[in-house]
């Protein structure tokens, strides 16, 4: 149960608050997200929770999600259309067996799995229909945007 990550860029959208003070924020906006529906900006949010790779500390970031199935959830590893994958993306690949997703006052194990080829190319199109910001964020990298669907582990 892992995925192929996928290189970083060489140019891209410049992403602040990746310290402590970032962290910080990161959980009080989660705290605003909750209370306002798990939305943010016309988005539905799922707040991922992963390992660190180096750490192992378990770590939370909220992520736009779009439904793909009762039981299922595609998210984006975009940072903003930064050259750099995201933290999250780098701890689901160490710890692909240590992830969970909360939203709606739920919490689920999921297990990840890194879309490809045809999968991919179906499910990004579904992604930048529902959330069209994603779009622009391929355009600002050089990277591809791994998209990766979470299914729930029970």
């Amino acid at each position: 149960m892992s995925f192929q990550k996928t290189p970083g860029g060489t140019h891209g959208a410049r992403v602040p608050w990746s310290n402590a003070v970032g962290r910080a924020m990161v959980r009080m906006m989660a705290g605003w997200h909750r209370r306002s529906g798990d939305r943010f900006q016309g988005m539905d949010l799922l707040y991922l929770t992963t390992v660190g790779a180096k750490t192992g500390q378990k770590r939370q970031a909220a992520v736009a999600r779009v439904s793909d199935g009762d039981d299922a959830w595609l998210v984006v590893a975009s940072a903003g259309g930064s050259a750099h994958h995201p933290g999250w993306y780098h701890n689901m690949a160490a710890h692909p067996d240590q992830v969970w997703i909360e939203f709606g006052g739920r919490q689920l194990q999921v297990i990840p799995t890194q879309l490809d080829g045809d999968a991919r190319a179906e499910a990004w199109q579904r992604v930048t229909k529902a959330v069209p910001r994603f779009a622009g964020y391929e355009r600002q990298t050089d990277r591809i945007l791994p998209v990766i669907r979470l299914s729930r582990a029970d």
